[in-house]
């Protein structure tokens, strides 16, 4: 489904355990094939740094269950410097799109810096809506939300089904490359993310597949859960 020239896709989410991700991982590897982008077979380092306003307007409005809205991040892939985007996600109801964009390291180290000139000089619609953002809401960055992802595709149904492993928020830091930020589990040891992203159907034996595991979804946000870590660690410090 498209709206505004952006695809829009299906995102459920669930919470699982050790056992059902072995099960899963089992049978899914039998149907799916493995993201090309995985290092090996445990996946890849995820780091995620979140912006949010004064109000926090972000949070909130997750935790307010607000049908329409969208949050920034700059994501990077196995802290590899030239591998940098920007992205914006937004959220209606149970559909979800994505925009992004290229940053370079220098780009990087200026936003940190606070240096946010270049962003509405670069001939791109999200660096200068981000521009807007940080200019009229205060928009800063908040929290590191880091993970390893294992990744399998589907291409009937362009499904991507993901088990996110060792969620963590940084404590200490907001720069994803500095080796000193210390990290912080966000979730149980036992427990993980189970995602399954499609666009306007699952096949059926992906389906079976999924409901055949004792699982609930919920509206879970990374980012949430990562900056109320952050907030409890630094409170009790």
């Amino acid at each position: 489904m498209k709206s505004r020239q952006q695809t829009l896709r299906h995102e459920f989410k669930y919470y699982i355990n050790q056992k059902t991700y072995q099960i899963l991982k089992q049978r899914i590897s039998v149907v799916a094939r493995m993201d090309e982008n995985s290092r090996s077979e445990e996946g890849y380092l995820i780091s995620s740094l979140y912006f949010d306003d004064y109000n926090n307007s972000a949070q909130r409005e997750k935790i307010d269950g607000v049908r329409l809205r969208k949050k920034f991040r700059i994501r990077v892939y196995e802290r590899e410097p030239g591998l940098i985007k920007l992205e914006s996600k937004s959220k209606l109801d149970n559909w979800t799109a994505k925009a992004s964009t290229f940053l370079s390291y220098e780009e990087y180290q200026k936003i940190l810096d606070e240096d946010y000139d270049f962003l509405i000089l670069k001939d791109d619609p999200l660096c200068k809506e981000l521009y807007s953002l940080i200019k009229t809401k205060l928009l800063k960055p908040k929290v590191i939300v880091e993970y390893e992802r294992e990744a399998y595709i589907v291409d009937e149904g362009n499904v991507r089904l993901t088990f996110d492993k060792q969620l963590r928020s940084s404590i200490n830091g907001l720069d994803i490359f500095d080796p000193d930020v210390v990290y912080s589990a966000a979730l149980p040891d036992e427990l993980m993310v189970f995602e399954v992203k499609f666009d306007d159907f699952i096949p059926k034996h992906i389906r079976a597949l999924i409901n055949g595991q004792p699982m609930q979804r919920y509206a879970i946000s990374k980012y949430v859960i990562c900056k109320k870590r952050r907030e409890r660690v630094i409170q009790h410090d």
